[in-house]
């Protein structure tokens, strides 16, 4: 590594630091319940599971919502969303990894599709803020991809030292994979969060089963 460009991490938020599976499963069929579909497993999400949104909605129900029901399914989702993910917990040795990785004297920030005034007192509550040049969640509507966020953010970090090249994404989406490739950072995939393996391993990345391997990875990745 070079003392001017170390290497720099990424982290996803949901579904890779914070281990909100549960709460986006009871979240999800809340809202499929709003207009009387059935709900789905957890196998049944991690294999569908697509960003942007719409296009996940669109593999359960056979056609893309209406305008009407994706207000409804993406109201209903949030708002069953947030009252299940306060109880949710980072995941297995998420903060010792991010303790040890500032310890090294390595850079890290927060990058997450979530509505950014609800993600800033959350990571804070968590008592991770702290180990993060910055913390940035999704401006603007909810079906988007994070490609244009990872741009954004790349752009605050300019002057910190931190380059493109010797970025590693770790997330749990294959969006994660696309985002990083679109700014000409690595990525590494987790399967602790929204996707099964088999559908990881199509964005053609490392996938790992733990965030202490995503970190190795990353280590290699850009070293």
């Amino acid at each position: 590594m070079t003392a001017a460009h170390p290497t720099h991490i990424v982290w996803d938020w949901n579904g890779t630091l914070l281990h909100d599976i549960d709460a986006v499963i009871v979240a999800t069929n809340a809202s499929f319940a709003e207009l009387g579909f059935p709900p789905i497993t957890l196998a049944t999400y991690r294999d569908l599971y697509v960003v942007p949104v719409p296009l996940f909605y669109e593999r359960l129900m056979g056609r893309l919502p209406t305008d009407e029901e994706w207000l409804v399914m993406d109201e209903a989702f949030h708002r069953h969303y947030w009252a299940a993910a306060e109880a949710s917990g980072l995941a297995e040795g998420a903060l010792e990894l991010l303790q040890g990785w500032d310890r090294d004297g390595l850079t890290q920030s927060l990058l997450s599709l979530a509505p950014h005034d609800k993600l800033v007192p959350l990571v804070r509550t968590h008592g991770i803020d702290r180990y993060f040049l910055r913390v940035d969640g999704r401006t603007g509507p909810s079906h988007t991809s994070k490609a244009g966020h990872l741009v954004r953010h790349m752009a605050a970090l300019d002057g910190t030292g931190v380059s493109a090249a010797r970025t590693v994404l770790i997330g749990d989406a294959v969006d994660d994979a696309l985002a990083a490739a679109h700014v000409g950072a690595r990525a590494v995939l987790y399967t602790g969060g929204s996707h099964s393996r088999s559908s990881l391993e199509s964005a053609g990345v490392p996938v790992v089963d733990s965030l202490a391997e995503a970190v190795r990875t990353a280590r290699e990745l850009a070293g």
